[in-house]
């Protein structure tokens, strides 16, 4: 993934950043490119973009499940993957950086392009029943 580039000593609100492994399929899959947003408020089943807890020069994406004491709680979409807080714990806040707003999904060869039209940009939605999904994942381990 890359940072938003920085102007003298303004960050630019807007990023970009590229989709590594299968942690947040079926919401995003490996190789898509992400539209994000830096300083924005974070709210449950938000999709955003963190430091990895013990490595910081590793940016991870992940669901917000929940504010916890020590900041948040965050899943991947696809619970088979793991790296998220089931493994780390809490992610202090100062290691959130930005909330994905939308994903570019790159042509597949052999696609055909109306089809790829259709498909290829999605807003990326905040999940209304992550708390659910969480709990009832954390009550199956």
């Amino acid at each position: 993934m890359q940072e938003s580039v920085r102007r003298g000593e303004r960050r630019v609100p807007f990023g970009t950043a590229e989709v590594h492994g299968p942690s947040m399929v079926p919401t995003l899959h490996h190789g898509d490119q992400l539209l994000i947003r830096y300083g924005v408020r974070i709210r449950p089943g938000d999709v955003i973009v963190l430091r990895h807890p013990f490595q910081q020069d590793l940016l991870v994406v992940k669901r917000a499940v929940e504010r916890r004491e020590g900041g948040w709680w965050v899943l991947g979409d696809n619970s088979f993957a793991g790296g998220d807080s089931t493994d780390y714990g809490t992610v202090p806040e100062e290691l959130v950086l930005a909330k994905v707003l939308g994903r570019y999904r790159p042509r597949a060869e052999g696609q055909r392009l109306p089809f790829w039209l259709f498909s290829a940009v999605r807003p990326v939605l905040a999940s209304r029943s992550v708390r659910s999904a969480a709990s009832s994942r954390l009550r199956a381990r």
